[in-house]
């Protein structure tokens, strides 16, 4: 199976400025052929252009070559695979807006516009060498790495990405399926709010809940922001200070996700989840802050491909299955408010934890399903 990898550059002043320069032909590219392909679609219908085909990225590079490059010599500085990939990705974007392709629920929205500092990205694509802790790039060079990189690979692109003013390069590669031994051959899991996941075998995951914890420095950090005279410099430190702190909140939640599935794909034969309506169960105000701060789309997205790794099974339960109001023992159906954190059976008496009573159930769902 094919899988990323992704990790932190060690960078000097000068090849932050190269990667700059890259993410910015990139972003100059996007914004150039966005902004053709809105004329062709008739934003603009008194404008010479605007009676062009709508363009492919082949067509969108060669009218760059024609038009953009010979005006800005500072694209021939940069990898021409750079504004290449860009154009490429923007004929992508358009063609899933005109399928209403749906992403985590929601149709995919028009292309818009990139912004200097703003998920600044670019592709390479040629000779690609890897040694231990270095990566040899195409017009850049020698870069080192913070962390060793996988031995014996050579691939064809890589992804040059910018977040909160760290640089970071993925690529993908393939990789045999790794079986481990299973200490349990079927768990349920029930993912939760105050606990982050609950196992049938009575074991439990906290939730950090990264974004709770910092948003009191988050709001004191975006006011300063705000409060700064916009582009003077000290505007950017605060923006970079904020950018900053988002990321660490990110990375605590893909770190505590990243954990829990490992530890579900590596030690169980069949993990069995709900198939659960995120965007529904987003539209609760009154959820919406702490079920996105757990990131269950990145969870079953990284259970999936572990699953498959490990030699694991991924079973997924039909969202309507009352897993909550099911007693694990006898059967009986009940009604359980969300605030009630027990679950005494009306039917046999039983008296269990809510979240382990559903783990129990979506656990007897995998012989049901078999």
């Amino acid at each position: 199976m094919r899988i990323s990898f992704k990790t932190e550059l060690k960078l000097n002043n000068y090849q932050r400025t190269q990667l700059a320069k890259h993410a910015g032909v990139a972003r100059h590219a996007w914004n150039w052929g966005l902004n053709l392909c809105k004329i062709i679609l008739g934003y603009n219908v008194e404008h010479p252009e605007a009676k062009l085909k709508f363009p492919s990225a082949i067509d969108l590079h060669k009218l760059l070559v024609k038009w953009v490059k010979s005006e800005h010599n500072w694209y021939y500085e940069v990898s021409k695979t750079s504004p290449q990939y860009a154009l490429k990705y923007l004929s992508a974007a358009f063609t899933d807006f005109f399928k209403k392709k749906t992403i985590r629920g929601k149709p995919v929205g028009f292309p818009r516009f990139k912004r200097k500092g703003q998920q600044d990205s670019f592709t390479l694509e040629g000779t690609i060498k890897i040694d231990r802790r270095k990566i040899q790039l195409p017009k850049i060079g020698l870069l080192k790495t913070y962390e060793e990189l996988p031995i014996g690979l050579t691939p064809k692109t890589a992804i040059i990405s910018r977040n909160a003013q760290r640089w970071f390069v993925s690529f993908s590669y393939e990789i045999d399926i790794q079986p481990t031994d299973k200490q349990r051959a079927v768990v349920g899991v029930d993912l939760g709010i105050k606990t982050l996941a609950t196992l049938s075998s009575g074991e439990t995951f906290a939730n950090p809940q990264p974004y709770r914890t910092a948003e009191r420095r988050l709001k004191r950090l975006q006011k300063a922001a705000s409060r700064k005279v916009i582009g003077s410099n000290n505007r950017q430190k605060a923006n970079q200070r904020l950018a900053k702190q988002h990321a660490k909140v990110a990375n605590i939640r893909k770190d505590t996700l990243n954990k829990l599935t490992t530890h579900l794909a590596k030690n169980h034969g069949q993990v069995v989840i709900e198939d659960l309506n995120v965007s529904g169960l987003m539209a609760n105000h009154k959820l919406a802050k702490s079920i996105s701060d757990l990131g269950m789309y990145e969870f079953r997205r990284q259970l999936t491909y572990k699953c498959e790794l490990y030699g694991s099974k991924l079973i997924t339960v039909n969202r309507f299955y009352p897993s909550s109001k099911t007693c694990s023992c006898c059967g009986h159906i009940q009604e359980m408010p969300l605030k009630k954190r027990v679950f005494n059976c009306l039917g046999c008496s039983t008296s269990i934890d809510r979240d382990l009573n559903a783990a129990l159930n979506l656990e007897h769902q995998a012989f049901i399903l078999a």
